[in-house]
């Protein structure tokens, strides 16, 4: 029986790599993974062999980690990030429930042992490098309607504006969607005041970084990427000065104590 550990690699910066993360990686003779996922863990690939397939491709790697695995060979799912948000774990769940319904001809994928190791989040890593944004309720909602109609998403959207919730929006924009996140900021606009702080957090934690803070009126999808985290905090979040130190944090209600 073979292995196939789901790896999350953090965020980029090899610091954000859990020793769990690791283990796994150490012990696996096949990473699969989209290329900059291996490049990012270059150092530790040594002996190991690479089997990289580019975006897009996302159902080919889920199969080809377990083929590989049903092969008896210990294999690497790598995603960057947690790979169980927005992720490859879920594919890789989806196509065990498929093989269940019998929607599958791979039998031997269900005798795959299979190990999920969480990391840290691009939306944990960007409320770190501020301060504490995401120190209240908060959720995650992702742009992309590729898998998801906008119908959905922008009532995701609705109902978590209604909730005063943090929000981080993940694939903000690409070539070909350049106005969900304009349609976001507005619903939002209604919902909680113009001057609520914005995290811009591109490349987090890695050589290339770049964090902003801005203001909810101010965002446009201009500012922002497919490599971009958007957070955007709740009508409470608070943006604090001291010197050239700049904080972002969302109160709990502690204040009624202090």
């Amino acid at each position: 029986m073979g292995k196939l550990f789901l790896v999350s690699a953090g965020p980029g910066d090899r610091d954000f790599l859990t020793p769990k993360a690791e283990q796994a990686l150490a012990s696996s003779s096949d990473w699969v993974a989209y290329g900059l996922y291996l490049e990012l863990l270059a150092e530790l690939s040594a002996g190991k062999i690479h089997h990289d397939l580019p975006l897009g491709e996302e159902i080919g790697r889920a199969r080809l980690a377990l083929d590989l695995a049903a092969k008896g060979k210990t294999v690497a799912l790598i995603s960057s990030g947690d790979i169980g948000i927005y992720a490859m774990a879920t594919l890789v769940f989806e196509l065990l429930d498929q093989q269940l319904q019998g929607k599958q001809n791979h039998p031997e994928w269900l005798q795959v042992a299979i190990e999920v190791i969480p990391g840290i989040s691009a939306m944990q890593a960007g409320s770190s490098l501020v301060g504490a944004l995401l120190g209240h309720d908060f959720c995650t909602v992702s742009l992309s309607d590729l898998l998801t109609s906008w119908q959905t998403i922008e009532k995701r959207i609705e109902c978590a504006a209604l909730g005063d919730f943090v929000i981080s929006f993940y694939n903000p924009v690409s070539k070909k969607r350049d106005w969900q996140l304009n349609r976001a900021r507005d619903i939002l606009l209604q919902h909680r005041p113009e001057t609520t702080p914005v995290l811009l957090g591109r490349q987090l934690t890695r050589p290339e970084q770049e964090v902003r803070i801005i203001t909810l009126a101010e965002l446009d999808a201009k500012q922002v990427d497919m490599l971009t985290l958007v957070s955007v905090g709740n009508s409470e979040s608070r943006h604090i000065v001291n010197g050239e130190q700049h904080w972002l944090y969302t109160p709990r209600g502690y204040a009624k104590k202090l």
